[in-house]
C-alpha cells in the first residue's frame, strides 16, 4: 500500500531511454515502477510530451504515441530509416531525418500529412510562431517553412526563407525567444538566425588546438538562461558563456570535451558532461562565479542527465553499469542508485496536466 501511495502522490514521472532493449523504464518517487517494450530501436531515443501526449521517436524511424498516465502506446507510423529529432505543436508533429533525407509533417495521431524532401540529412528541428526551421546538414543550409494556414486546421508548409553556406555540417540547435541559435562540426563559429528580421549572423568561437571529436556536443534550451548562454565547444575543453545578445563573457576550462551542457531549473547550475575518457565525469559550474564547483566521477559512460523540476535532485544515466543514479543538488552527494535499468541513456521528465 504504501509503494502505491508512493506512485499516487508523485507529480514527476521518470521515463529512462533503455537503449539497447527497445523499451524505456519508468521511475517514480526514486523507484523503478515498470517497462514500456516494443519501442523499437532505442540507440538514440527521444521522448517528448505535449500536455498529456508522450510522443517517442526510435533510431530506425518510428514515432511512437503514448499515454504517460497509464503507459499504453497509442499509435506508431514510421518516417524513414533513421529520425533525429522532432517537434509537437498544436496541430502537428514534425519529424527531421537522417535516411531519407526529408522532413515529415504528421497529425498529432501521427496521420501523415507532408513530406519536405531536403537532400540532406537535417537536424535541430524547432518551432517558432509559424515558422518550422531546421538545419540541412549536408547542404550547409537552415531552411525557414511557414505554415501557409497560420495554424488553423492542417498544417500546409512552403519554404520561406534558406540561408546557404551558413557553416560546414550544422549538427544541432537550441532556440530562445526569436533566435535560432546552431552549432557547426567543421566550423569555429556558432549562427544565430533572428527570426523576425530573417538576418543571420555567424559568432565566432576563441579555439584551441582542436582534438579528436569522439561524441558530438549536443545543444539544448536548457544551456540559455536569462544572462547567459552556454555553449560546449566542439573539439575543446571549453565550454563557451556569451550574454544573450551573444557578446563573448567567458571559456570555462572543462576537464574533458563537454557533451551536454544542462541548466538547473533555477539556472544557478550548469551540469557538464563528456565524452572519451572523461565519459564517466559530471562537473557542476556554479552560473554566477562561472567556476566548477563540484566534480563526480562514476563507474561507466555518463549518456545523459535531467534535472528535477520540484526536488534538489539531478539524475544521471550511467551506461555501462546499467544504473540510474541520483544526486542531491543541496548537499552534492549521491543519494541513490537504481539497478534495474538496461543500458540507460536518455532521460525525460513528466509531470501530468490536470
Amino acid at each position: 500500500m504504501l509503494l502505491a501511495n508512493n506512485y499516487l502522490n508523485a507529480k514527476e514521472k521518470i521515463f529512462v531511454v533503455e537503449r539497447e532493449s527497445n523499451s524505456v523504464a519508468v521511475v517514480i518517487n526514486d523507484l523503478p515502477k515498470s517497462h514500456m517494450t516494443g519501442m523499437h530501436n532505442m540507440n538514440h531515443g527521444v521522448i517528448k510530451f505535449y500536455g498529456n501526449d508522450g510522443y517517442l521517436i526510435s533510431r530506425d524511424g518510428y514515432v511512437v504515441r503514448f499515454d504517460p498516465r497509464s503507459e499504453k502506446k497509442l499509435d506508431e507510423y514510421k518516417t524513414s530509416k533513421s529520425a533525429i529529432g522532432f517537434v509537437i505543436a498544436k496541430n502537428y508533429v514534425a519529424v527531421a531525418n537522417y535516411d531519407d533525407k526529408s522532413v515529415d509533417i504528421l497529425s498529432r495521431d501521427l496521420k501523415p500529412l507532408q513530406k519536405i524532401k531536403t537532400g540532406s540529412r537535417n537536424v535541430g528541428i524547432k518551432i517558432y510562431k509559424n515558422y518550422l526551421i531546421f538545419s540541412e546538414m549536408d547542404n550547409d543550409a537552415i531552411a525557414i517553412y511557414k505554415d501557409e494556414n497560420e495554424k488553423k486546421g492542417q498544417p500546409k508548409f512552403k519554404l520561406y526563407k534558406e540561408f546557404k553556406d551558413v557553416g560546414v555540417m550544422p549538427f544541432d540547435a537550441m532556440i530562445k525567444g526569436d533566435k535560432y541559435i546552431n552549432g557547426f562540426f567543421q566550423s569555429p563559429w556558432f549562427g544565430v538566425v533572428d527570426l523576425d528580421s530573417m538576418q543571420f549572423e555567424k559568432i565566432q568561437l576563441k579555439l584551441d588546438d582542436r582534438k579528436p571529436v569522439l561524441k558530438v556536443p549536443h545543444f539544448g534550451f536548457w544551456s540559455i538562461s536569462d544572462s547567459k548562454v552556454f555553449i560546449p565547444a566542439v573539439g575543446d575543453n571549453k565550454v563557451f558563456v556569451y550574454t544573450p545578445d551573444f557578446k563573448f563573457l567567458k571559456a570555462i576550462k572543462t576537464e574533458g570535451l563537454p557533451v551536454f551542457t544542462a541548466l538547473s531549473p533555477d539556472k544557478k547550475y550548469l551540469a557538464v558532461t563528456f565524452s572519451g575518457n572523461k565519459f564517466p565525469v559530471i562537473q557542476i559550474i556554479d552560473t554566477k562565479t562561472l567556476k566548477v564547483i563540484k566534480r563526480f566521477a562514476f563507474d561507466g559512460k555518463i549518456l545523459h542527465v535531467r534535472w528535477s523540476n520540484e526536488a534538489p535532485k539531478l539524475y544521471v544515466s550511467v551506461n555501462d553499469t546499467n544504473k540510474l543514479a541520483i544526486i542531491n543538488t543541496k548537499g552534492w552527494w549521491l543519494q541513490k542508485e537504481i539497478f534495474t535499468i538496461k543500458k540507460p541513456s536518455g532521460i525525460f521528465i513528466y509531470e501530468e496536466k490536470r
